[in-house]
C-alpha cells in the first residue's frame, strides 16, 4: 500500500479511510486559507454504500491501494 498526498487522489482511486476501503467519487481542493495551505474535500464511498467525506490539507498523507 503507498501513500499519496491529498492533492494527488483522483475520482475512482482506492483508497482507505477509517480503516476501510473506499473508491472516491469526488475531489474538492479549496484555496489557500488561514493556515496558509490548501484544503482537500474527499467523498468516497465503501463497498457497503457507506459515503465517507473528509477534510484534509493538502499534503496530507492518505494510504491508497
Amino acid at each position: 500500500m503507498a501513500k499519496k498526498k491529498a492533492s494527488q487522489i483522483k475520482p475512482g482511486d482506492k483508497i482507505k479511510l477509517a480503516g476501510k476501503s473506499c473508491v472516491v467519487e469526488n475531489i474538492e481542493i479549496s484555496d489557500i486559507g488561514k493556515q496558509g495551505t490548501k484544503k482537500v474535500r474527499i467523498a468516497a464511498k465503501t463497498p457497503d454504500g457507506e459515503k465517507i467525506v473528509i477534510v484534509r490539507p493538502e499534503d496530507y498523507p492518505i494510504d491508497s491501494e
